[in-house]
């Protein structure tokens, strides 16, 4: 199975809230993985946060940083392309997404992901939309 993933559902691997165990069965399962390329810097963002909140030690984050680092050398890193663009343009306008939410969509349109997973309602309602088979973890 071609799953692409989208941030909200993809950290749930590195921080325990509800969805994790099911991120987990739909990584098992998947032959193949797919992400936008702001996937990593959004993680990176959310940890750092939680870092600077005090939620996660500086060893920790460290040791989640590598983790996710290592998780994704193996993935298809989708790319901003013009095709990616156009398709995130029609779901904006369409939805109510945001626009980084918009090329997670468009991204896993773009590569005719199996399966699309998401923690985001509003980007499961858009998936849904736009006719992709949506799985929410949340």
């Amino acid at each position: 199975m071609k799953l692409a993933v989208d941030s909200s559902a993809f950290a749930k691997r590195y921080v325990e809230e509800p969805g994790s165990d099911k991120l987990d069965f739909l990584l098992k399962d998947a032959a193949q993985l797919f992400f936008c390329v702001i996937l990593v810097p959004e993680i990176i963002s959310a940890l750092s946060r939680r870092r600077r909140e005090g939620l996660l030690t500086a060893a920790d984050y460290q040791m989640v940083k590598a983790g996710l680092l290592e998780d994704v050398s193996d993935a298809t890193v989708l790319q901003v392309t013009s095709r990616v663009v156009s398709h995130s343009v029609r779901l904006l306008e369409d939805n109510v997404l945001r626009s980084l939410d918009a090329l997670h969509v468009a991204g896993a349109i773009e590569c005719r992901a199996d399966l699309f997973a998401t923690s985001d309602k509003q980007q499961f309602t858009a998936a849904k939309k736009a006719g992709l088979k949506v799985e929410f973890v949340g």
